[in-house]
């Protein structure tokens, strides 16, 4: 452990050369790769350093508890000292843990209605209204790219993507079913009724990331749709990607010329397709997408939003909190639920590392 944190050291130290050198400049690839991995190497530096500081100054206060003026205080230095080291050990040991190469990627979210007819789609609506408030709070952009909704401003499925810092790092734990219990809109007799809306996550890739060539896409235009503006209906804007050896299908329509729409639905199909053959090393029973949307059923939720109660609930928490205030999750407070779950998975990955 401490072996690579000296070397990840020198390394971080080295990259802080490098980019004092102007050749470097010159080259915009490779100062990317430099300012990212300078990026991703800093937290970990910074507390391996704490860390160093903290063990001299516990060197230097036990050199005093034996002086009879300073004594006293060394020994409070000498307590706070160890405890700073010990907490960030703890914080070594995670940082150390393997990254998911993705989780600084940008993400494409698809968000469906399940189970539950119109109240489905109008919780899908609500669920849209939520990353979009969460990515806001945290900086994000969120760019449409899909949008089919119902007379009642339900959504049966919407396709959107949220660039920004660790967007994939924070989004990924949304995968899934989400269960909604509340008296729809549409219920006159007050009864509540369950419903449900799936989301799957993916980490946007680009087309080089991929083996996608050309001449295995296909490519529709028709008319958009929906909301979209004075074009929607007049020009054949809207774009549809077909894959043809997966037979995967992707569209676009929320840009006002084809060639963006393009754009947009090349960098899906990309994603796609690298879920697909992540699916196939790891040899998933279900494949991941599977795995992450299910069929929509109800028995397969990982949250329930419970309005009745003013409450949710993330099933695959096992400690004691489980449950938020709903209003707030609505509004975009997700950071309470997604530390949670990160934190227990680097408490699984830690046990598994000392097992």
């Amino acid at each position: 452990m401490w072996e690579k944190l000296r070397s990840v050291a020198r390394r971080y130290d080295e990259i802080g050369e490098l980019l004092e050198i102007p050749d470097v400049y010159g080259d915009p690839d490779r100062l990317r790769a430099l300012t990212r991995e300078q990026k991703e190497l800093e937290p970990l530096v910074a507390a391996y350093r704490a860390y160093e500081a903290a063990e001299a100054a516990i060197a230097e206060a036990e050199a005093l508890l034996s002086d009879p003026e300073l004594g006293e205080m060394a020994r409070d230095e000498l307590k706070a000292a160890k405890a700073e080291r010990e907490r960030l050990y703890d914080e070594l040991r995670v940082l150390l843990l393997p990254r998911d190469p993705n989780d600084g990627k940008n993400v494409i979210v698809e968000l469906r209605g399940g189970v539950g007819g119109e109240e489905s789609a109008l919780f899908a609506a609500d669920l849209y209204r939520m990353y979009a408030m969460y990515a806001e709070k945290r900086g994000w952009k969120v760019e449409l790219m899909n949008w089919n909704e119902t007379e009642l401003g339900g959504v049966k499925e919407a396709d959107f993507t949220v660039s920004g810092d660790g967007a994939y790092s924070r989004l990924k734990y949304e995968s899934g079913v989400h269960r909604v219990q509340r008296v729809p809109e549409t219920e006159s007799g007050g009864r509540v009724h369950t419903s449900t809306a799936t989301v799957a996550v993916l980490p946007e890739m680009e087309t080089v990331d991929v083996n996608l060539r050309e001449e295995d896409v296909e490519m529709q235009v028709y008319r958009a749709s929906g909301a979209g503006g004075q074009h929607v209906n007049k020009t054949s804007s809207a774009v549809r990607l077909i894959h043809k050896p997966t037979g995967i299908v992707v569209s676009c329509q929320e840009e006002r010329s084809q060639v963006q729409n393009r754009a947009k639905c090349m960098a899906m199909l990309a994603s796609k397709l690298y879920e697909r053959e992540r699916e196939r090393i790891e040899s998933a029973f279900t494949g991941e997408r599977r795995a992450q949307v299910g069929t929509g059923m109800r028995n397969e939720r990982i949250r329930t939003y419970n309005f009745p109660q003013n409450r949710v609930t993330d099933h695959r928490l096992t400690g004691e909190v489980r449950n938020f205030n709903i209003d707030a999750v609505m509004n975009g407070e997700l950071d309470p639920i997604v530390d949670a779950l990160t934190m227990q998975r680097q408490a699984a990955m830690l046990a598994e590392s000392e097992s």
